[in-house]
């Protein structure tokens, strides 16, 4: 007899379907920490990363700007980001000081980082979809959309 383990979505033997939320849950879980380990080799985590593409798309935000967007507190986005300067891939091109707006742009190192951040989640896409025709992994990716999409709508309303 196979044993399950807590980490293996349930199904057969009479059980019902499996929850769609639990599964995106579990999965999203493993993946989380597949990318974190594949990451750190590069100094980075998922929220460095989450930063410097708010960054690269809309250069100068200031920290609660960014924190808004990434929906986290404006203080961990400030220990995000001072990371990241320290790694000399964010750069604030505005004066420091008490009550000032910091203006953050990514630097060379930043784009560079990037780069090798979207790399390392081209890999687990790979890894994640080897299995699925590419039929089903165009829809599985247009399906995850409209439920991103669709569950931002929900949470601004």
């Amino acid at each position: 007899m196979t044993q399950r383990t807590t980490a293996d979505p349930p199904t057969g033997g009479g059980l019902p379907a499996p929850s769609p939320a639990l599964l995106i849950t579990m999965l999203g879980r493993r993946l989380s920490a597949e990318i974190e380990g594949d990451l750190i080799v590069h100094g980075l985590t998922l929220r460095h990363l989450s930063a410097l593409g708010h960054l690269r798309r809309d250069p100068g935000r200031s920290y609660s700007e960014l924190a808004r967007r990434a929906g986290i507190t404006v203080q961990s986005m400030q220990a995000t980001l001072r990371q990241l300067e320290a790694l000399g891939a964010v750069e604030r091109r505005s004066p420091s000081g008490r009550g000032r707006t910091a203006e953050l742009h990514l630097t060379d190192a930043g784009n560079r980082l990037l780069a090798a951040g979207q790399d390392t989640i081209a890999a687990a896409d790979r890894r994640l979809l080897a299995t699925l025709p590419d039929h089903d992994a165009a829809t599985l990716a247009e399906l995850l959309v409209r439920l991103f999409r669709s569950a931002n709508v929900a949470a601004e309303a």
